[in-house]
């Protein structure tokens, strides 16, 4: 079957074009004509910028109350000072809205700095493990495969335990306290809580990425150019670093995307069973958790901090969809 003329013409002019873009530029193509993860993308944006413009967004403070006025409607102006309770109060007449800002704050930027932590370690021993194969290799896999095959939940929750109740277990620089508690707003003792809870959720985030990027590094390993690095005098750190870890990211990125979703729910989950960050430090896991006591009376209250762990973790799954669709190099552009 011949292809005619000038549908021929046309391949090889978008062949031409697509060659003259850079491999960013293409990427980014594919990505945007993801419609469902550039709706997800504005949405993230959005919701990152809110929370991050949280302190001058809110009119109240995150711990202000009022107990006279609990539980009011959505929409309700405080007489006194005239400001509005545009999510109601909780039940002891603290503004929903500041607190759920705070909250994504917090939330957020505990799911952020996991997932950089848990992908570091992730990428660097996947590709040690795949490099150098034989004992190396099987002593890592081993391990990665041993933890994946435990309860991660229970585990979770024993070792959170253990660390927040045992403050000399781990110790932290006052440097990382103070950078953390700049970030999400907290004091020292709470800063410190977040910071454990950051290394539980990094400590077992990281296995997925390893075994991705070991697979990835051992199809890459006899490629030409590392031969070519070899026969040049690189070392095994250079060709590592230079060669192994750049080529192999796209899975990483992509992993790295839908891990932030279920980092969200995980941070959300051990609140709210009473481990991590507590009233009245709020976070969308605690506030979903005070809502225990008064839902089946007020069934829309926890619906204020469960819709935004819902959205986060829906818009970062179609994210990493349109992002695998992006890197993918057999789809069309």
């Amino acid at each position: 079957m011949t292809v005619p003329a000038a549908q021929m013409d046309n391949i090889k002019a978008e062949a031409i074009t697509i060659e003259e873009r850079s491999p960013f530029q293409v990427v980014m193509m594919r990505f945007v004509k993801h419609r469902l993860a550039m709706v997800a993308m504005a949405v993230m944006i959005l919701i990152f910028i809110v929370t991050i413009l949280a302190p001058y967004i809110t009119t109240f403070k995150v711990d202000e109350l009022n107990v006279n006025d609990y539980f009011v409607p959505f929409g309700t102006v405080d007489e006194a000072t005239g400001r509005v309770h545009y999510l109601g109060t909780d039940n002891i007449g603290r503004d929903y809205f500041s607190r759920l800002l705070y909250a994504g704050r917090i939330s957020l930027s505990v799911a952020l700095l996991s997932v950089l932590i848990s992908e570091t370690i992730g990428i660097l021993v996947g590709a040690v493990s795949g490099f150098y194969g034989g004992w190396i290799d099987s002593v890592l896999m081993r391990f990665v495969e041993f933890m994946l095959t435990i309860p991660t939940l229970p585990l979770l929750l024993i070792i959170s335990s253990m660390l927040l109740r045992n403050e000399n277990l781990i110790p932290i620089p006052e440097s990382v306290l103070k950078v953390v508690g700049d970030i999400m707003l907290l004091g020292p003792k709470d800063a410190r809580n977040a910071v454990l809870i950051v290394i539980v959720l990094a400590g077992f985030g990281w296995l997925s990425s390893a075994q991705l990027m070991r697979g990835t590094v051992l199809s890459l390993r006899e490629q030409t150019f590392v031969e070519a690095s070899r026969s040049l005098g690189a070392t095994d750190v250079w060709i590592i670093f230079k060669h192994m870890i750049p080529n192999a990211m796209a899975p990483i990125i992509v992993d790295a995307s839908l891990g932030l979703a279920g980092f969200v729910v995980a941070e959300a989950a051990l609140a709210f069973l009473g481990f991590g960050i507590q009233d009245p430090i709020p976070t969308w896991g605690n506030m979903l958790s005070a809502t225990q006591t008064y839902m089946f009376d007020k069934p829309w209250l926890p619906l204020v901090p469960g819709l935004p762990i819902f959205i986060c973790s829906l818009c970062f799954n179609y994210i990493g969809d349109g992002l695998r669709d992006a890197l993918d190099p057999r789809l069309k552009l």
